[in-house]
């Protein structure tokens, strides 16, 4: 089971944080996850929500900010990730799109101009991962090696998504697969289950728990 540490170390550091990947980048652990939004002049940045106000009490939309506006605060660029995890011979990188969003389609097109710049498009340690199945889509066309996660919410009806909630899987075991990306599981029991159950890929925010709970490492 692979284990990947759910915007970086979270649990014992601020979520996506420089600090919260580099704690969690020095674990035994497959990789890390992250969101990724893009700044009010074009640039990749490494945040969840739509606005400033729960992390920094600042109610501006991260899509009217300015990427210089936002490492100020403390924000990682996409790129700042990047040089992280490739210090890593055998890190994986989770890349999480945020939709709905003002920029559409430029995300998706971000992301792969950025991953192709860096000759990563077809890196097998790059994955994109989403609820939105547009965006999934997108990147299908754009990147057809590359592998991707359609994330489903707990009140979609079940369509076609690799993506399962901790909650959903565990109403519907059956639709767990080999390739099963199981979020977000924190817990010492759920991740046992997780793990007995085959589950390919787990998001957690306590990766030292989860590494301490697997059976067969």
């Amino acid at each position: 089971m692979h284990i990947i540490a759910h915007r970086g170390f979270r649990s014992r550091y601020p979520e996506m944080s420089q600090v919260a990947f580099e704690k969690a980048l020095e674990l035994p652990i497959h990789g890390v996850e992250c969101d990724v939004r893009l700044s009010s002049d074009g640039e990749l940045m490494c945040f969840h929500d739509p606005t400033l106000l729960r992390i920094f009490k600042d109610s501006r939309r991260v899509s009217t900010v300015t990427a210089a506006e936002l490492r100020e605060l403390g924000v990682l660029s996409f790129d700042e990730l990047l040089n992280m995890v490739l210090d890593y011979n055998n890190r994986h990188l989770y890349i999480e799109s945020k939709h709905p969003m003002r920029f559409g389609r430029m995300l998706e097109e971000q992301i792969v101009l950025k991953l192709r710049y860096r000759k990563l498009v077809d890196d097998p340690r790059m994955h994109y991962i989403s609820f939105s199945a547009t965006g999934v889509r997108r990147i299908a066309r754009m990147a057809p090696n590359m592998h991707t996660v359609r994330l489903l919410r707990d009140w979609e009806p079940w369509g076609r998504a690799e993506g399962l909630s901790l909650e959903h899987a565990k109403a519907h075991p059956e639709k767990i697969t080999d390739n099963t990306y199981l979020y977000t599981v924190n817990e010492p029991e759920d991740i046992r289950w997780a793990e007995r159950r085959g589950i390919a890929m787990l998001a957690t925010d306590v990766p030292d728990v989860a590494l301490s709970q697997q059976t067969n490492q």
